[in-house]
């Protein structure tokens, strides 16, 4: 759910592209109207493509343009590259194993024998069996518990079991192999003959196997190759040995599989991403394979689309694969009779969050395939209705919806329509979150109707029913318990974890910038410029030298957007920001060191200044002037975004000597189609002296032709020389006067690689997915690369790494177009891998505690005299109360009448009142018994000013540190612009936290720039090295979001290990992914799971673990979100606080108008859930989502955790000791320790942090970060420098 994907309503680089038709013409207005009108109700009501004609027809019969849009849509773009072999049970080792046994579960799948009445069910990924007897009269009355038959165990995760008409065979989902869910089936024998784990037994091979089985579960753990023999044995003691694929899917994922009533085929439900990683459902047909046959071959993707997606009003068949809703939950009516259930609220094509369960959200249809007709059967309102089932005479559909606090049992006769809710005992649903493990879980009638099977609250319910005089259905007697036993018996990988020493890095003299850009280069390429981290930097290509600063006017001014002036040696422009005046453009002489501002600029913020390559002096300047954003505000010097074009007279040697600013004359707008709202990846210039100016966009590379006349619109020409279909970074070299009109060469960034095409079309739009790549199309990058850049004269191109500055000559790359050519795959990359030259750029900046022991000198030399400078470094806190967080236990963690001594950046010392020994020259505060902690951690933590262009201070920071969050963790920011934030708050250009990020996500669904397959080990160990290599020692995280393969979960997860990197994976509201990312031992789980109250199976598997969890009560999956609660609760526009440090535009949207009951929280049962596991072991955290207001929301989560059943000592030490234990980084940070970093937090006397109100956490008097001490009401620094406070950008209007 990180906020730059997934939630609606927030900045997302990946939001839904709305393609409406253009408005009809007047003279058909009426008409219109009427048509509209009619298919917004079609399109609500109809689950199928809505059609204003015969639905009779067949698609051949239809027009084009009204037939089904699935027919004209090819789901042929992701994934781009196909996965290599790879099994999920022994190409990963498991070398853990864990075994208890529950007697109750959490959303337990079932169905019922139709025949003998048996049940199956899946817990935890693994199916078991109980027999009929398990629900007979004797033993319901007499609670006894049958023991649950183990089934189906193993790696593999296995749910959604069915039975097939006749009850011979089985139908089941499954991860097994590959790790896509598919369906599969098997043979159906009966319980006891199903048993893989038999008490007694007469199956001499699954005894000799089972005898084996520790020694061979080693072997694998051990990473030795499974030899063909012991495969057999272990799917044979998995119960899988004569199972079938029905399903072959390497993408998409397939779910809850019913037999048809020849028992010859299924429908199941087929998942499809879209931008966003949400499936959006499909109803399939596959054929069921004899289960009996040796040989059973699938064709990847195959199957038949029954039911697929309806579209909004004015959407194409290009806009169906943006459709994130369809239908699901299918199963056959009679031959060719479908019901279904689907989501009705969200008809605009996104899904989105925090829906109203009680007016209802999913409604029940059947569908015709013959007829192609479908009808309503239960109505969305009230109170949804969603996961049918259907009796086996067909006469009683079932179904739950929520009838105000309760969840309930219907029943409607299909034949009457009486509609009854029989029973309110159930387990709330889930049709308020995206549930491919469905909104409830499967239940069945028995053999001869006369009860519902049905799990709730833990438990599987015998709900018994009888009928009315009229024939209808309807409640038989009182639910009762089937009570069983199930031994869980589950290999589990080890947890990813490791150990960062971010201390050694925060408390060095000098720290280094890792993520460079904005590169350019000069002419030859012999040059380069960029931006480190607030600063601009000139490197010499190929040589052993340090990169030197360029000159600059203000040496403490952030500076950026850096470029050569060329047809000189030695000029650079660039930019230089402030918070108060904006943007100021200078000029420096990087041989001589002089500086110039350029003058005659009106107040504003601008980017990408760049100089014609004319003759002589007088040169033409453009550059691109925007408007507000969200970290400088939209309040002041808003207008006049676009383009500018002036002029200026480069110095002379002898100017050097006169003032050092220069003159810019004749500024004037041009109108062009420069998008300015992307310009970070966008380059400007000259060429034809100043007649022409080349644009290069991330997907569009074009000339606007300054020399020419503007047409009777205004706009001057603008020609199209290169396309990127989904390139992150285009360039071209700067055409010739003759090269012009004739094809160009092009570098692209695609998907995170950096490829060349010699020649090229505008119209052909570079593109590398393999078998639909551009022709010549050449990989260059073995790794990765960003801000590509070709050299002046078009002969090199240039793009950074981390700090590794690559360049090739493209000249040499011809020699590789043949091995290019034969490589579909890589493009030719064993080839040009040897022809980039590269070398390390190495920029360092004083770090924050070289800067603490100056500025502390500096006070006691002015407060004490020169002679207290020895001991100016010290900071001692008096009569304070600390909660040190060291030993995981109150008593001893409380130590009261402390003094703690920090120095240089560390906690020096922590003593007692009354053994303290002041030295001569330390500085002191008595806070009067208040309690001190260690510094907050937001494990969880997003927010949006890295990606501003502007190198302002951050309030987004300052707000974070003045409600104590000393630490972020980021797990879904940007792999360059958010590392270079934290580099500019290292160097001191910020006041905030310290940043710690995963960098761009691991991304899973179908976005450009996010998107990754991790078919091999290659690719794995590439992307996370992207990652590392951008924040040196301080990058040690990335994470998958919703990888649908599990394979590639794997493959990350071992690269993982070799570079010493966590994996913090999105929870994503699926139930079955995230039991997996337990198993295969993920350092965390980003979210609750999407089940908010737990049982003892998971609570058990996930405390057991050692994954630990994040559950971000904030953004809760399964009902209102708990910001929701915080704003209905609180006056947050009016918190003078937040005013003080935030956008109040913002501010102004949080106030929660609708009134919700309090059952709508779901937040507080996940609380409770997440409670139970603490207790038993679980290391949860506090994150908060970045949701607004920042600051507040992170103490919300504090009381959201508290309010399940933890103590608040427990809750802080979620905040800190066990985020830093998690993250790795526990040596330096997350208690109160000698020698840890001096990060915490101090409150006033009166505040009770462990038996008060828990709200009291936000009451901070003071923050500490590094030693380095603020007042947290104001931000306003109280040492080393007392009173310093820089102003932020004007955000807001009053």
């Amino acid at each position: 759910m990180a906020s730059s994907i997934e939630k609606t309503g927030q900045p997302t680089p990946l939001a839904l592209a709305m393609h409406v038709q253009q408005t009809p013409r007047r003279s058909r207005l009426v008409r219109t109207c009427l048509l509209l009108c009619a298919a917004i109700l079609l399109s609500t009501l109809l689950p199928t493509p809505w059609n204003l004609l015969d639905t009779s027809l067949n698609s051949s019969q239809r027009p084009l343009a009204l037939a089904d849009p699935s027919e004209q849509w090819r789901d042929d773009i992701w994934p781009l590259r196909e996965q290599t072999p790879w099994d999920i049970s022994t190409d990963f080792p498991f070398p853990l194993s864990l075994e208890y046994d529950v007697t109750e579960g959490t959303w337990l799948r079932l169905d019922v024998h139709s025949k003998t009445g048996d049940i199956i069910f899946d817990m935890l990924g693994d199916i078991y069996c109980l027999p009929a007897s398990a629900y007979s009269k004797g033993y319901l009355e007499s609670e006894s518990s049958s023991r649950a038959v183990p089934v189906l165990l193993g790696v593999p995760h296995d749910s959604d079991p069915h039975f097939s008409p006749e009850g011979d065979s089985i139908v089941f989902r499954s991860d097994a192999e590959l790790g896509i869910e598919n369906i599969w089936v098997k043979e159906w024998k009966g319980c006891a003959e199903s048993d893989v784990r038999p008490i007694r037994s007469t199956n001499a091979r699954l005894l000799d196997a089972l005898q084996v089985k520790n020694e061979e579960e080693t072997l694998l753990a051990q990473g030795i190759k499974e030899t063909a023999e012991r495969k057999r044995r272990r799917l044979l003691r998995e119960g899988r040995l004569d199972a079938k694929r029905v399903t072959n899917e390497t993408y998409r994922w397939v779910s809850d599989a019913r037999f048809h009533p020849s028992g010859k085929k299924i429908v199941a439900t087929k998942w499809y991403t879209s931008s966003r990683s949400l499936g959006a459902g499909e109803g399939w047909e596959y054929s069921v394979p004899d289960v009996n046959a040796s040989v059973s071959v699938i064709k990847p993707g195959s199957g038949k689309r029954l039911v697929g997606r309806t579209l909004p009003v004015g959407w194409g068949p290009e806009n169906y694969g943006d459709q994130q809703v369809g239908p699901e939950q299918f199963l056959w009516k009679d031959n060719d009779t479908l019901i279904y259930s689907k989501n009705v609220i969200d008809t605009n094509g996104a899904w989105t969050y925090s829906k109203d369960v009680h007016k209802g959200i999913y409604s029940i249809f059947s569908h015709n395939l013959t007829s192609k007709r479908t009808t309503t059967l239960v109505d969305a309102f009230p109170g949804g209705a969603t996961r049918p089932e259907l009796s086996r005479d067909g006469r009683t559909l079932a179904f739950v919806r929520r009838v105000r606090d309760k969840e309930a049992l219907v029943l409607k006769d299909l034949e009457t329509g009486t509609i009854r809710n029989v029973w309110h005992g159930l387990t709330y649903d889930l049709s308020v979150v995206s549930a491919p493990m469905g909104t409830y879980p499967s239940f069945a009638f028995t053999p001869e109707d006369d009860a519902i099977i049905i799990w709730a609250a833990g438990h599987i319910y015998h709900v018994p029913l009888g009928t009315n005089a009229a024939g209808e259905r309807v409640l038989g007697g009182e639910p009762k318990v089937i009570r069983f036993t199930a031994h869980i018996e589950k290999r589990l990988a080890e947890t990813r974890t490791a150990k960062t020493n971010i201390k050694a890095v925060e408390t060095a003299d000098t720290q280094r910038v890792y993520a460079f850009h904005e590169l350019r280069v000069d002419e030859s390429g012999e040059k380069a410029v960029f931006q480190a981290a607030g600063a601009t930097y000139v490197q010499e290509v190929g040589e052993d030298v340090s990169p030197k600063r360029v000159p600059v006017l203000h040496p403490d001014a952030p500076y950026y957007s850096p470029a050569f002036v060329p047809g000189t040696h030695d000029l650079v422009i660039h930019a230089r920001w402030s918070d108060v005046n904006f943007t100021a453009i200078e000029l420096a002489n990087v041989t001589s060191g002089e500086a110039y501002e350029l003058t005659g600029l009106s107040l504003g913020r601008y980017y990408s200044p760049t100089l014609c390559a004319c003759p002589g002096r007088n040169r033409q300047v453009a550059l691109v002037k925007t408007g507000g954003d969200y970290l400088t505000g939209d309040v002041v010097a808003t207008a006049g975004a676009g383009l500018y074009i002036g002029e200026l007279t480069l110095p002379s040697k002898s100017d050097a000597k006169k003032a050092a600013t220069i003159a810019v004359k004749n500024l004037r707008f041009i109108s062009t189609e420069i998008d300015t709202d992307d310009l970070l990846r966008t380059q400007l210039r000259f060429f034809e002296g100043s007649k022409k100016l080349l644009v290069q966009e991330p997907r569009r590379a074009f000339v606007i032709d300054l020399s020419a006349g503007p047409n009777e619109l205004g706009d001057l020409p603008h020609e199209t020389l290169a396309t990127g279909r989904m390139s992150e970074e285009l360039v071209i070299p700067l055409p010739s006067s003759k090269s012009f009109k004739d094809k160009t060469p092009a570098a692209i960034v695609d998907f995170h690689h950096v490829y060349y095409v010699p020649s090229v079309e505008p119209e052909d739009a570079i593109w590398s997915k393999p078998a639909n790549a551009t022709k010549g199309l050449v990989r260059l990058s073995v790794d990765g690369g960003h801000s590509i850049t070709w050299s002046g004269d078009g002969s090199k191109l240039f793009w950074f790494l981390g700090s590794w500055l690559h360049h090739v000559d493209v000249s040499k790359l011809s020699a590789c177009a043949k091995a290019a050519e034969q490589d579909p795959t890589t493009f030719g990359i064993a080839c040009t891998k040897t022809l980039p030259k590269y070398q390390e750029v190495v920029v360092e900046y004083p770090s924050d505690v070289k800067r603490l022991k100056k500025e502390a000198a500096s006070f006691a030399a002015h407060k004490y005299g020169e002679e207290a400078s020895k001991h100016a470094d010290f900071f001692v806190i008096a009569n304070a109360t600390l909660v040190t967080m060291e030993t995981g236990d109150l008593k001893s963690d409380v130590l009261r009448d402390a003094v703690i001594v920090t120095r240089n950046g560390e906690i020096e010392a922590i003593v007692g009142v009354h053994d303290a020994v002041i030295p001569y020259g330390a500085t002191v505060l008595d806070v009067e018994g208040g309690f001190i902690v260690p510094g907050f951690i937001d494990v969880h933590a997003h927010w949006n000013g890295f990606d501003t262009m502007y190198p302002a201070r951050s309030w987004e920071m300052e707000t974070f540190l003045a409600y104590g969050v000393t630490t972020l963790h980021n797990p879904s920011a940007d792999t360059v612009l958010a590392f270079a934030e934290r580099f500019r708050t290292e160097r001191g250009q910020l006041v905030g936290p310290r940043i710690f990020q995963t960098g761009t996500i691991i991304y899973g669904a179908g976005g450009a720039g996010y998107h990754q397959d991790i078919v091999d080990m290659d690719e794995a160990r590439s992307a996370l090295l992207r990652i590392k290599v951008e924040g040196g020692p301080s990058s040690f995280s990335y994470k998958n979001y919703n990888l649908p393969s599990r394979a590639s979960r794997q493959r990350l997860l071992l690269a993982a290990r070799n570079l010493s990197m966590l994996c913090v994976p999105e929870g994503g509201m699926n139930s079955d992914w995230d039991q997996t990312y337990i198993v295969d031992g993920m350092t965390t789980i980003e979210h609750a799971l999407p089940i908010p109250v737990l049982y003892d199976d998971i609570l058990t598997l996930y405390a057991a673990s050692g994954t630990g969890s994040t559950p971000t009560h904030i953004v809760n999956y399964g009902g209102v979100m708990g910001e929701q609660y915080v704003w209905a609760t609180e006056d947050i526009p009016g918190n003078s606080k937040l005013r003080r440090f935030g956008r109040h535009d913002i501010l102004e949207g949080l106030s929660e108008s609708t009134a919700r009951p309090l059952n709508s929280y779901q937040v507080f049962n996940t609380s409770i859930s997440t409670a139970k596991m603490v207790h038993k072991g679980l290391k949860a955290h506090i994150g908060a989502h970045g949701e607004p207001p920042l600051g507040v929301n992170y103490h919300a989560e504090m009381f959201f955790t508290k309010a399940g059943g933890l103590t608040n000592y427990e809750v802080l030490r979620a905040a800190t000791a066990d985020a830093a234990l998690t993250l790795g980084i526990d040596d330096s940070v997350g208690s109160l320790t000698p020698g840890k970093l001096a990060d915490f937090v101090v409150y006033p006397p009166g505040v009770d942090l462990l038996e008060g109100d828990i709200s009291g956490t936000r009451d901070i008097r003071f923050v500490v970060r590094g030693g380095r001490v603020w007042d947290a009401s104001t931000m306003t620094e109280v040492w080393p420098v007392t009173g310093r406070r820089e102003p932020l950008p004007p955000l807001n209007a009053d």
